[in-house]
């Protein structure tokens, strides 16, 4: 999506909304790759994650009401790109989620990154992993959280085991 330098119309950010959706089931938009030049390579590789804020875990995976993993913290604690990659989505107009950042790493990997009082990066800026992008909060949440999913081919998976460098 190129970026745009005038106010967005409601139909658009309604459209977006939906692409922002699209985007966590199907990984369907193009993000930086790592490979060593071999065509092949740079869709097989896969990210080395980190975890993207230092609180304790409130509430783990488990595949249904919870599709990833819910991180304690305090307003303003900062929230990092757990993997080098490409922002697909900066946003708020997914309910349940607030203020949401989605990250595509390659065209397996998405993390997402939900509740956050203020994002610090736009639509199709690249990443480093460890970059400060956004800023924990409460936003559609009940308390101040970071809510962040891994998705491994459009489903969410339970980032913990991705998180310790037991799966890669």
């Amino acid at each position: 999506m190129p970026p745009l330098t005038h106010p967005l119309s409601l139909t658009f950010r309604i459209g977006l909304a939906a692409a922002a959706t699209a985007a966590l089931v199907a990984c369907g938009t193009t993000g930086p790759t790592k490979g060593s030049g071999n065509p092949g390579a740079a869709a097989q590789a896969k990210p080395q994650f980190i975890r993207p804020a230092s609180g304790t875990t409130l509430a783990r995976f488990n595949g249904k009401s919870n599709k990833g993993i819910d991180i304690a913290g305090s307003a303003g604690d900062p929230v990092l790109a757990a993997a080098d990659g490409r922002v697909v989505y900066a946003g708020g107009q997914l309910r349940g989620y607030g203020n949401m950042l989605i990250v595509k790493h390659n065209e397996t990997f998405i993390t997402a990154y939900a509740h956050n009082q203020a994002l610090l990066v736009k639509e199709n800026e690249i990443v480093r992993q460890g970059q400060k992008i956004a800023e924990m909060g409460k936003s559609e949440a009940d308390r101040v959280k970071l809510h962040f999913e891994i998705r491994k081919d459009g489903t969410a998976v339970d980032p913990e085991p991705y998180l310790s460098g037991r799966l890669r």
